[in-house]
């Protein structure tokens, strides 16, 4: 079992018993208690789990009877890249003032490092995103609507009129899927729309994504291939899985980016 499997299966296991110890976890997946304190700790870091002497508690919310454990577990998919990259577009936004926020799990970790700072304004859709940066130095406006279980985000014609009354510095967003035949996609329509109505506000784009995203195409287009003023662009020699020319982007100004392996994209997109 790969590390980031066992990490998942940790997760589903202290959210469903909400505490757990290190000795059954061990007895349970076969490995040294070193391992599991090892796995412990990378979720803690990551804010998933709580450590406590001896084992760790949950921070999963429970919803509707259940532990709702998808969105944690897919943030510990490709941790590091996703880390990386919101690293990086911390630093691209530094200077932002206001700024719309998306949904998803890179995006997630770009608000947990974005710097708080007096003076800035985000609009998000994001139920998480709202609570990471809501207690911190940074003004928040909820775009309401209907609430996704599944994403803990808010879609509908609400959040549509929430988020086209603002002008906004940059938006970053994150993408399902990132192919030169489509564009920036997203896996619901409902949340694309959304998105697509604030990018229709914003000067600049920073799309989020790592490797696993390139040369996928989700079911509903955010960003159009044909929108040049938008469609970030990848050369060659820097496309990050080896997907050939699906994951490339061709016949456009290079922007600014952000990437220093074969797995991690960071890309600031002008708009109109």
């Amino acid at each position: 079992m790969l590390a980031v499997e066992r990490r998942i299966k940790v997760l589903e296991r202290i959210a469903a018993d909400q505490a757990v110890e290190v000795s059954s976890l061990a007895r349970e997946f076969g490995v040294s208690e070193m391992t599991i304190r090892r796995d412990l700790r990378r979720l803690d870091r990551d804010g998933f789990v709580r450590r406590t002497y001896g084992g760790a508690t949950t921070r999963v919310v429970r919803s509707a009877g259940a532990f709702e454990v998808t969105q944690s577990a897919r943030m510990l998919h490709h941790a590091h890249e996703k880390r990386r990259i919101a690293m990086r577009a911390a630093e691209l936004t530094a200077d932002a003032r206001v700024m719309f926020i998306g949904v998803g799990s890179t995006v997630e970790q770009f608000a947990r490092l974005a710097a708080p700072r007096d003076g800035l304004l985000v609009i998000t859709q994001s139920l998480v995103v709202a609570s990471l940066l809501g207690t911190r130095r940074v003004s928040v406006i909820m775009a309401g609507g209907m609430v996704r279980q599944d994403e803990l985000s808010c879609v509908g014609p609400a959040a549509v009129e929430c988020v086209q009354r603002y002008n906004t510095d940059i938006a970053v967003i994150g993408a399902a899927g990132v192919s030169a035949r489509r564009g920036i996609t997203d896996l619901d329509d409902q949340e694309a729309g959304v998105i697509r109505a604030a990018l229709e506000k914003t000067e600049r784009i920073i799309v989020l994504a790592d490797g696993s995203k390139f040369g996928d195409v989700a079911l509903s287009t955010v960003v159009p291939r044909s929108s040049p003023t938008r469609a970030p662009t990848r050369s060659r020699s820097s496309a990050s899985p080896a997907r050939g020319s699906r994951s490339s982007w061709s016949n456009q100004k290079r922007p600014r980016a952000a990437r220093s392996s074969r797995s991690r994209w960071c890309h600031d997109v002008p708009a109109p």
